[in-house]
């Protein structure tokens, strides 16, 4: 038997998303057949080709035929007026976002090459101190940074198109997110796979379906489902397949199986995929593998759910069989075609620009978390709590093999926080046998990352790290147990900045009691770290309470009132809750991502924080000196 596995649309465009390379690299390490296809580049390649293009056109004259020139939007009137244009520089464009003609960077750059649409209205509109921002972000030699930023502009007002003219759920990533994200009923993706009117997006999915099994003739398709925008380009693949060969046994797995899908009841979901596994999945595959080939009953299946006379079964198996991590394999990116991802450059924001730009060969240190305490956290879920750091032999040897199959030394290592032992170990064994990579991933801003260490992690390799300070407030970061304190991060991130290495913090806002006050004295907090810079990348997110959190699990510790979710038997996550403390979130996230995006572009520091929101707001009462006095005395 072979297995294919597939990626869905539309999950990452610069470099594979990991889950298929380790599963492939672990089935044939096993003796298994297996082959791989992302989806994710291939069918946005197929969207943009010069033949979609056309039926692009034709499908959106169609759209608007009955609707004046004047009432166009705005990104339909430019494709209709500069379709010529637009036709003739796409495909060259898209070579030159595939590294294939960098000799293009100039003409782009130029900005009298591309049209330019709605999508460049922010440039168009820029003010003179906006455009010195715009040309510091890129400089005078940055001419590829900027004829990417361009660019991508440019391929953003034709996905517009596609989204007013063609298909609302086509995106450059989360394709029909709304549709599984925290849904606990499966009527709206029922509802779509069933009777929506198949589009050129699901008409090209079906072709791509139809050539991967031409190709490949496999006997099992295993479908990664890594985010809640996944689900319905994952269910229409195995939809095709079944239409195709419903001989085919098609099986799910994925982040947001694992996370969403854990009080799974929904027979109706058996319609199109055979079978559902839980958390690491090595062992849930080999086990469904050695059950279809006729060595086991299906009582011997792990973490895997199964549909039998419309009732719907879950197996959970005995987890001591699971295969540990040292023993999972080494990722193979064999079967994906890598000169095809493209590398975008969708937002200014440095460390944005690593997720979206170029390849990088995805490797985990350790399996799990070696904190697994933040209360905002899923500690209670596989991937958290189960934590299994590999030995350092086996991170080099993998280390040397991606290098040597895939011809690239970028590496993002992808755990939920490194842990800093096993780091600093990787960093000298790196030095030591003088391998040469550039590295970049998660952490925790402990204070083990002394400087010296830091140092260490840039002579290894090491470009960029990403963080979590949170809330940025004392009493919420021991409240959510975080394990470290604002003048601890300013010093952790302040010697990851001084040893050359860019430095993003995830940010936090809404957080259970969180006081507007609180809010904006954390924002205090983030403009004096920035601005004596110790980290250079930020970005703030809406706090979501999930019912594996301690948030979610000990509601009481946390002064809240979870208001029940009914239970569909579909997806389960997100959950409401009341807090006693009233603010207006909403409008706070709004100022703290327009402080924050001044900040990132060395602008209005000079401003009191409380200029960013549209309300008046107390001043915090904070020194503004106190994280330049922290630096000051190490």
């Amino acid at each position: 038997m072979k297995t294919l596995l597939i990626t869905p649309p539309m999950t990452q465009l610069n470099t594979p998303y990991p889950a298929s390379a380790y599963l492939s690299g672990f089935l044939r390490q096993q003796g298994y057949a297996s082959s791989q296809r992302d989806m994710s580049i291939d069918l946005f390649l197929h969207m943009l080709s010069p033949d979609s293009l056309q039926h692009i056109y034709q499908q959106v004259e169609i759209h608007f035929a009955d609707v004046d020139d004047d009432q166009l939007p705005d990104s339909i009137f430019h494709f209709f007026a500069e379709f010529d244009k637009i036709q003739r520089c796409l495909p060259a464009t898209l070579s030159f976002l595939q590294g294939k003609d960098p000799a293009m960077a100039m003409r782009i750059a130029s900005r009298r090459h591309l049209v330019e649409g709605p999508a460049f209205a922010a440039l168009h509109d820029m003010d003179e101190h906006s455009a010195e921002a715009l040309h510091s972000a890129f400089g005078e030699l940055g001419i590829q940074d900027k004829a990417k930023y361009i660019a991508t502009l440019f391929i953003n007002d034709v996905v517009a198109v596609i989204q007013q003219g063609v298909d609302p759920l086509f995106e450059v990533s989360r394709y029909a997110e709304r549709l599984a994200a925290s849904n606990p009923s499966f009527d709206d993706l029922h509802q779509q796979l069933h009777t929506a009117s198949p589009t050129l997006v699901r008409k090209g999915i079906h072709r791509l379906a139809e050539h991967y099994l031409a190709s490949e003739q496999p006997d099992i398709i295993a479908i990664t489902v890594p985010f809640p925008g996944n689900m319905l380009g994952a269910l229409q693949i195995a939809q095709s397949c079944k239409t195709i060969n419903p001989q085919l046994k098609i099986i799910l797995g994925g982040g947001y199986v694992n996370t969403e899908l854990r009080s799974l009841s929904e027979p109706r979901l058996f319609e199109y995929v055979d079978f559902v596994t839980l958390d690491k999945g090595e062992q849930p595959l080999l086990s469904l593998l050695q059950y279809l080939h006729g060595q086991i009953e299906s009582t011997q299946l792990l973490r895997t759910y199964y549909c039998r006379q419309n009732t719907v079964i879950y197996q959970p198996g005995n987890p001591t069989t699971d295969i540990p991590f040292n023993a999972t394999g080494c990722p193979t990116y064999d079967g994906l075609d890598l000169d095809n991802y493209l590398s975008l450059c969708e937002m200014l924001n440095p460390m944005h620009r690593l997720w979206s730009d170029g390849h990088w060969n995805k490797l985990t240190v350790a399996h799990g978390c070696y904190w697994k305490k933040c209360s905002f956290c899923d500690i209670s879920l596989d991937y958290i709590a189960d934590y299994q750091p590999a030995s350092i032999n086996i991170l080099i040897d993998r280390i040397e093999h991606l290098i040597t199959a895939t011809g690239r030394r970028g590496f993002h290592f992808v755990d939920e926080a490194a842990p800093p032992k096993t780091l600093f170990a990787l960093a000298r064994a790196l030095i030591d046998r003088n391998i040469v990579i550039s590295w970049w991933g998660n952490i925790r801003f402990e204070k083990s990352f002394t400087a010296e260490k830091c140092q260490l992690l840039a002579d290894s390799g090491c470009i960029a790290v990403s963080g979590g300070l949170e809330v940025a407030s004392d009493r919420l970061l021991k409240l959510m147990q975080k394990g470290v304190t604002v003048s601890q991060v300013a010093q952790v991130t302040h010697a990851f900045a001084q040893a050359g290495i860019l430095v993003h913090a995830y940010l936090m806002y809404g957080f259970p009691t969180q006081t507007e006050n609180e809010t904006v004295e954390s924002l205090e907090w983030v403009r004096q770290m920035m601005l004596n810079g110790c980290f250079q990348s930020a970005y703030w997110h809406r706090f979501a309470a999930t019912v594996h959190s301690p948030v979610g699990l000990t509601p009481d510790h946390f002064d809240i009132h979870l208001i029940a979710n009914t239970d569909q038997g579909f997806a389960q996550n997100d959950i409401n809750y009341i807090d006693p403390v009233a603010t207006d979130h909403s409008m706070l996230g709004q100022g703290l991502n327009k402080a924050t995006y001044n900040y990132m572009h060395g602008s209005g520091f000079e401003y009191p924080v409380n200029f960013w929101f549209d309300e008046p707001l107390a001043e915090p009462q904070i020194d503004p000196d106190f994280i330049a006095q922290q630096l000051h005395s190490l």
